[in-house]
């Protein structure tokens, strides 16, 4: 049997005190590998941190004012008092209720108040622990096209600053039943928006629970994460961890196939394992996240077939051992096939040594135009940590990133 492993990176939370363990954080593919999402990481039941000021939700988006604070529309927070969440006790603490009955899954549930200064130094790095607990799912008997196991390919560090060579590439920080969690993710370009996208791109598995739960909360990018490449030991201040300020998603929309199928541990879901949020930041400056970092990503719904296509890069924050998530890494390699049900659509894979921590982070590779686009995110890969595995990007991807451009 094939094991799969989210790859992603989890601590746990505990009340009072702040300490982490490992814990598996969301979804997560020969002889003895264990596939897991590459995503993020979880800190017991009471979070560290102190709430204090909030933002927005999916369904109906919150505006700003001047002076960078959210303002809720009544009708938004009717809506949600509706469905039993008050918004004041919410951004007092009430967010860390992961009571079953009262977690928000549907698509149009989704909020995201922002909370000030909750993301401190501290917290960011505890959302850095490995996955574990791999499951096993045995993809022998797939009648769809798989290529062979691809050569692993060593991730290579991306020379500081980050920003001079990933400007679209950041951290995606959210809070778990587990605790604290982190994943990767992409700028891109919002049609809608010119010059002025607010959109970024990650894993499904970085901001729904699947099948098993609902949306994450606490969902804040922050680009360029640690672009100076400092060690933990240094301390580094929240303004050398978040140059680009942090940003908080005001929407997010992940496929229907991720909410109905997805999972915590294995490949279920995996093909349609991507997802779009739209971003606003903890303080206003008046300028959009594409300006703020000075570039995104096209996004590409129709890439080459794979033996078309020459390479791809992947991007990610890895954190599971031998890496610690404090550092932007990238790897090259001539993309496979990947197919887990003959039903459902190929992925794609490479050779990659990469761990949790870097779901949801983008591929890049020459669109139809020639020119670089992003054409995947990362999804699962085995323990062994020798390759990743990323959605191709269809009809389904191409619908959510239109819902979130039209937000």
């Amino acid at each position: 049997m094939r094991p799969i492993r989210p790859t992603c990176t989890a601590t746990r939370r505990r009340s009072a005190r702040r300490r982490s363990a490992p814990l598996l954080s969301v979804v997560g593919l020969t002889a003895a590998l264990a596939l897991t999402v590459t995503a993020c990481g979880p800190t017991e039941d009471g979070a560290s941190g102190t709430p204090s000021a909030p933002a927005a939700g999916s369904a109906g988006a919150a505006g700003g004012t001047d002076d960078g604070k959210i303002t809720i529309p009544d009708e938004l927070k009717d809506k949600l008092k509706e469905r039993g969440i008050d918004l004041d006790k919410w951004k007092n603490g009430e967010w860390q209720n992961w009571n079953k009955d009262d977690w928000l899954r549907e698509a149009e549930d989704f909020v995201n108040p922002i909370i000030e200064d909750l993301w401190n130094p501290d917290r960011m790095r505890e959302a850095e622990k490995p996955p574990k607990q791999p499951v096993d799912n045995d993809i022998s008997g797939d009648n769809g096209v798989t290529d062979p196991t691809p050569a692993r390919v060593p991730a290579r560090a991306v020379k500081a600053p980050y920003h001079s060579a990933a400007p679209e590439s950041g951290r995606l920080l959210f809070d778990t039943p587990k605790g604290s969690a982190a994943c990767s993710a992409t700028v891109v370009k919002d049609p809608a928006h010119p010059g002025k996208s607010n959109l970024v791109w990650t894993a499904g598995h970085c901001v729904h629970a699947g099948a098993e739960g609902g949306w994450y909360r606490n969902l804040t990018f922050v680009p360029s994460y640690n672009d100076g490449a400092r060690s933990p030991a240094s301390k580094p201040t929240r303004a050398e961890l978040a140059p680009y300020g942090l940003w908080w998603a005001k929407s997010a929309h992940t496929s229907d196939q991720w909410i109905a199928e997805g999972t915590q541990t294995g490949g279920n879901g995996a093909p349609y394992d991507f997802a779009v949020m739209n971003m606003q930041p903890e303080v206003s400056t008046g300028k959009s996240l594409e300006e703020t970092v000075g570039s995104a990503l096209p996004v590409e719904f129709n890439a080459p077939a794979v033996p078309k296509i020459a390479s791809m890069q992947a991007t990610g924050y890895p954190a599971a051992p031998p890496f610690d998530g404090e550092r932007m890494f990238q790897c090259k390699d001539k993309p496979g096939r990947l197919s887990l049900k003959a039903a459902q659509p190929t992925m794609y894979r490479i050779g990659c040594t990469m761990t949790g921590g870097s779901s949801g982070g983008g591929w890049v590779a020459l669109g139809q135009d020639g020119k670089p686009a992003l054409v995947s995110n990362t999804s699962i890969g085995p323990i062994s940590a020798g390759w990743l595995a990323g959605p191709r990007f269809g009809p389904e991807a191409k619908a959510i990133y239109d819902k979130a451009g039209a937000k």
